[in-house]
């Protein structure tokens, strides 16, 4: 009887509302009859924040690797693994967590579960606040800045969740603490559904997300919000966020919330990791057919194609797919989050974790990997359609010293010294740069002073090195207020590297630019070859050999016609290895490097 009390008790307790309950990242049953029965939002949970776009020139959301303040999170459901992510981000700055209970989550943190107590409370803020889910990622504000680097605010949609207002209130409590005026998209005709978890932006003015966004805001939409097409959404994120180019991808149709975050990452300007399914599964061929749409239509910030690397989805015991019957859950590895010098990113079974490690590794040198069990515990996540980035968020500097610089590729020149261009901005502007250089991983750096060239655009060149080399470097900038900056930002541990290639394949001039950026590269299966010319090159061929120059096999042979053209091979049944993609004709030539894997 007393047992039966309790429950009775408990259930009324979780259908209050404020009280913060196990919601699932998706929108349940119930929360879509109650969004059709009332005709859309209450509206009087939009109450909050300035409703007019920031009164700033050259607005700019930051980008998810720029420097932060704080990470967010909601302290309701999954306490073990909000508890490792703080273990591991409080090393790296201020971690701010909302929570209706405040002593209950300190004593949690300093407790024995999950891993054994917190060293310390250092670092850690806790904000009393009423919430309704751990979704963070979802529904907190994101970080903008007013002339570039300057004004920093913080802009909030409305969330599109009907169940859980106190979530979408909620940006208010962050944007007090650090006394950030908050801009909200909530009043027409900007009044504009939205969801964290489906934005992405590169810090130049160009974002990403899924074609929901047109769905949750389309005439007749469920939402009760005023209707926009394409074109109206674009200015709303441009009037608020500085967004100019607003990528829109198909829904996935295996992906129940159609968050881009469950399948891709934006690592820097340039590069897009991508979830890669074997041939025919689940939601890999919308995929490919997303990034193909992305490369035929869109170049990076720096104006050149995206370079697009792959990262396992993995399955479930029994290989089971999301496509399967019975279908298995989202798991994914491109559900990470940055936190400065550190990556968090969601961990699954070893056999496949190895894999995303190795992976991550290899392209974010000098990083601290901190993978964290969201599937093979007592509180898998991922069954509720979410992981690490989902349910985290993040406060960008109030002085950010902003870096930006297109790495340099491999190439062949022994002789003429490599050019390095950078961006660099601060509020006070910038005093000084420094391009650092090394050829042997533990030799010390040399410095190379860099001069300013125009507008905020800094250069230095790095001396010309023999074939066989690698060069590590990096680029380090001072604010004219005395801040230091460096980019990548766990630099000189983490850096960017090219390598001089030998002349194996029989070249003998400089490379002409030709060939765009090939991908995927590390490739497995098809592989697009891009081609750029201004006039069309007769009798050409497009090769394969492998670094000792033997012919591997022929991509292409023929005419190439002027303009932008594009040519495929099958890497699947090639060995894994690295190989070089030749353009050879008469009057040209040109080289790109291939990793197969």
């Amino acid at each position: 009887m007393r047992l039966a009390l309790l429950f009775s008790l408990l259930l009324v307790v979780l259908t209050i509302p404020g009280i913060a309950q196990d919601f699932p990242r998706h929108m349940t049953p119930e929360e879509r009859r109650q969004l059709l029965e009332n005709g859309g939002l209450d509206k009087s949970r939009f109450l909050r924040g300035i409703e007019t776009p920031p009164p700033f020139d050259n607005l700019r959301t930051m980008a998810e690797w720029e420097e932060i303040e704080a990470l967010t999170i909601s302290w309701t459901s999954y306490p073990g693994i909000l508890k490792q992510i703080v273990r591991a981000a409080k090393e790296e700055c201020v971690v701010v967590i909302l929570t209706e209970n405040p002593g209950s989550t300190e004593s949690y943190l300093m407790g024995n579960q999950s891993g054994g107590p917190l060293n310390n409370m250092e670092n850690v803020v806790l904000l009393d606040a009423e919430i309704n889910s751990v979704w963070m990622r979802d529904y907190a504000g994101n970080t903008v800045y007013g002339n570039e680097v300057d004004n920093r605010i913080m802009v909030d949609w409305i969330y599109n969740r009907p169940s859980r207002p106190d979530d979408d209130a909620s940006p208010q409590y962050i944007a007090d603490y650090y006394n950030l005026d908050l801009y909200t998209t909530t009043s027409a005709p900007s009044d504009l559904v939205n969801t964290g978890g489906n934005f992405m932006s590169d810090g130049f003015g160009t974002a990403f997300a899924s074609k929901l966004i047109l769905e949750e805001n389309e005439p007749g939409n469920d939402y009760g919000v005023s209707a926009k097409d394409a074109n109206e959404i674009n200015l709303i994120k441009q009037d608020w966020m500085g967004i100019d180019r607003y990528i829109k991808m198909e829904m996935l149709p295996f992906d129940i919330i159609h968050h881009i975050d469950m399948h891709m990452k934006l690592l820097d300007e340039e590069t897009l990791l991508v979830g890669e399914y074997p041939e025919g599964i689940a939601d890999g061929p919308q995929i490919n057919a997303n990034i193909e749409y992305v490369l035929s239509n869109f170049n990076s910030a720096f104006g050149t194609p995206y370079n697009v690397l792959r990262i396992p989805m993995p399955p479930s015991t029994g290989n089971l797919w999301p496509d399967s019957e019975p279908a298995a859950y989202y798991r994914t590895y491109t559900n990470s989050v940055f936190v400065n010098k550190t990556i968090i990113y969601p961990s699954y079974r070893e056999e496949y974790d190895t894999i995303a490690e190795r992976i991550y590794g290899e392209l974010m040198p000098g990083y601290t990997l901190v993978p964290i069990d969201c599937d093979n515990n007592a509180e898998p996540i991922i069954a509720a359609s979410g992981a690490i980035h989902c349910i985290t968020h993040s406060v960008g500097v109030e002085e950010p010293l902003l870096i930006s610089h297109q790495p340099l590729n491999d190439t062949y020149d022994t002789e003429n010294d490599y050019d390095v261009a950078a961006y660099l901005n601060h509020r006070s502007g910038i005093a000084s740069a420094t391009l650092w250089y090394k050829t042997e991983l533990a030799a010390s750096y040399n410095a190379v002073p860099m001069v300013p060239v125009e507008g905020n655009n800094w250069a230095a060149s790095i001396p010309a090195q023999a074939a066989g080399s690698t060069v590590y470097y990096y680029i380090e900038g001072q604010s004219q207020s005395g801040k230091l900056q460096v980019r990548p930002i766990v630099a000189p541990d983490g850096y960017w590297k090219f390598r001089v290639l030998g002349d194996a394949v029989g070249i003998e001039e400089m490379s002409k630019g030709l060939f765009g950026k090939v991908f995927p590269n590390p490739a497995s299966a098809i592989t697009c070859i891009p081609l750029s010319t201004k006039k069309s090159i007769n009798q050409a061929r497009i090769v394969l050999r492998d670094i000792n120059g033997r012919e591997i096999l022929e991509v292409f042979q023929g005419n190439i016609p002027a303009g932008e053209s594009k040519y495929f091979l099958d890497a699947s049944a090639l060995p894994a290895a690295a190989y070089v993609l030749v353009l050879e004709a008469e009057e040209v030539r040109d080289v790109w490097r291939l990793m197969v894997n």
